[in-house]
């Protein structure tokens, strides 16, 4: 049994390694190399990045398509840069834009690695012959009785769990993690210096990769002409309390930016997408104890003892039961703000994760 986990010498064992052009997935390569496997690198375009090019911050632009070709040569494996524009542009970005159409708040991050890497890049990968595919998340696989386990990373500052929420048993059974146990991102860093890397010092990625400025709204524009269309702002009381220029603009939870005057500071409660209205109100109608999540997975059994309803959410007790057509309710042990629609709410037993789903503003 190697290092993998599989009943192979590690030269006779090949590995894809998902290649971002950034420090994490290129140290995965690395090691994995020096270890002796059969690596073949795998870089995806999934956008046009002419625009993008030496655009710091953005995953999966031309200069970090560049970046993964200069580290395989250096580590001297195959690489292979393939073109999945059209099924990102189908599975993320217009998913991304009808989710905020929709008046909900999008995580493209999961969608990504649910659809285009988890899906179409790991069959590529079986399609190469390869026996397991390598990438640089921070999460650990562990076996439990033969049984393949997701939890969460060493270092909890930088636990990517909560956006692989969405991997499926058998997608968990062909992936591997080989950075999940490092206790911190300098040793990351310091691997990629020791095999001489470009990229080691490569700044980390911070915005949605087709949206490297933050300036959503814009893409969206670009996207779907004319879908910024302007409405009315309205108090939870029914009264009128202002104008806004497109619901895209606003997010569940926001305070900052409503251009209201008001004595009390107010949140953004709900978006009606249908009416086109944001509902604002005071920070104690955020709460909420109960809701419904859909398209839940599940990659193991048990009770949870915590959800996080967002990336960086701490984490709160709840129980969840599971309902028919893939949803379940959600039950907090105590009500919190800016439960938002469109998020995910991932499930935990301890360190390792349940499953999740998408939450919904549907009605209990």
């Amino acid at each position: 049994m190697n290092s993998l986990g599989i009943n192979k010498s590690a030269a006779d064992t090949r590995v894809v390694v998902a290649m971002s052009g950034g420090v994490d997935s290129s140290a995965v390569a690395a090691l994995l190399h020096e270890q002796g496997y059969d690596v073949i690198g795998i870089t995806l375009q999934l956008y046009d990045h002419g625009a993008m090019v030496n655009k710091k911050g953005a995953c999966c632009a031309g200069q970090d398509i560049h970046d993964a070709r200069r580290v395989a040569e250096t580590l001297g494996i195959p690489h292979y840069v393939l073109n999945y524009e059209n099924k990102f542009k189908e599975s993320v970005m217009d998913d991304f834009v009808e989710t905020y159409l929709a008046g909900e708040t999008p995580i493209p991050c999961i969608k990504c690695n649910q659809s285009v890497k988890f899906k179409d890049l790991l069959q590529t990968a079986r399609d190469l012959g390869a026996d397991c595919m390598a990438t640089g998340h921070y999460v650990q696989r562990k076996l439990e009785q033969g049984r393949a386990q997701m939890h969460r990373a060493a270092d909890p500052s930088r636990d990517q769990s909560y956006f692989l929420f969405a991997t499926t048993p058998e997608q968990l059974d062909f992936l591997r993690f080989p950075l999940g146990h490092l206790k911190s991102k300098d040793e990351t860093r310091a691997l990629a210096a020791r095999f001489g890397l470009t990229v080691a010092d490569k700044p980390d990625s911070q915005d949605i990769c087709f949206v490297p400025t933050g300036g959503y709204a814009k893409v969206i524009e670009k996207l779907r002409p004319g879908a910024l269309d302007p409405g009315e702002v309205i108090h939870i009381d029914g009264n009128i309390v202002g104008k806004h220029d497109g619901i895209v603009n606003y997010t569940v939870g926001q305070r900052r930016g409503l251009g209201i005057s008001n004595e009390e500071p107010l949140y953004v409660i709900r978006l009606d997408a249908q009416k086109k209205q944001v509902i604002v109100g005071p920070k104690e109608a955020l709460l909420k104890r109960e809701f419904v999540i859909r398209e839940c997975n599940w990659l193991d059994e048990g009770a949870p003892g915590l959800v996080k309803l967002r990336s960086a959410h701490a984490g709160a007790p709840a129980t969840i039961e599971r309902l028919e057509n893939g949803r379940a309710r959600v039950t907090l042990a105590d009500p919190q703000a800016a439960v938002s629609p469109g998020q995910a709410c991932v499930a935990y037993a301890g360190d390792r994760l349940l499953g999740g789903g998408w939450i919904t503003g549907e009605s209990l």
